[in-house]
């Protein structure tokens, strides 16, 4: 009887530390799976830009150096003088694409600053990129 209750003891004791130690190993585990972009820069100055002389663009580049394929669900900017353009098939790992982000100078003179926010399936899930200038 008193080996049977041993018994009964270690392999509770057992169980309750696999089930303490179960949820802090899977925290540090990385997770199969997950996209990961990094972008190059996510800021860019144009400095100072002609009105005149139309839009200009910048292209964002980033690199998916997750194990999943990454998406860019959606690229909102905001106003209507800033219009973004993405990768809309998903990203391999290991490839490299860009966001090209163009701003409308026009009827606009003076110091400029704009953000597009893109939506993502993997990390980060929200990425702003940010313009500025002056536009002469």
């Amino acid at each position: 009887m008193k080996r049977i209750t041993k018994i009964m003891t270690c392999a509770g004791m057992l169980a309750m530390v696999l089930c303490c130690a179960s949820p802090a190993m899977s925290r540090n585990k990385k997770r199969s799976g997950e996209p990961k972009a990094v972008f190059e820069e996510t800021t860019y100055d144009f400095g100072s830009i002609e009105e005149r002389k139309g839009p200009v663009s910048h292209d964002f580049t980033f690199v998916n150096e997750g194990d999943g394929n990454f998406i860019i669900i959606d690229a909102k900017a905001e106003c209507g003088c800033t219009r973004p353009e993405y990768p809309k098939e998903p990203v391999a790992p290991g490839r490299k694409k860009a966001v090209k982000v163009t701003y409308n100078p026009s009827g606009r003179p003076g110091p400029f600053q704009k953000t597009v926010t893109l939506t993502t399936n993997g990390m980060p899930r929200k990425v702003r990129l940010k313009i500025r200038g002056t536009v002469k």
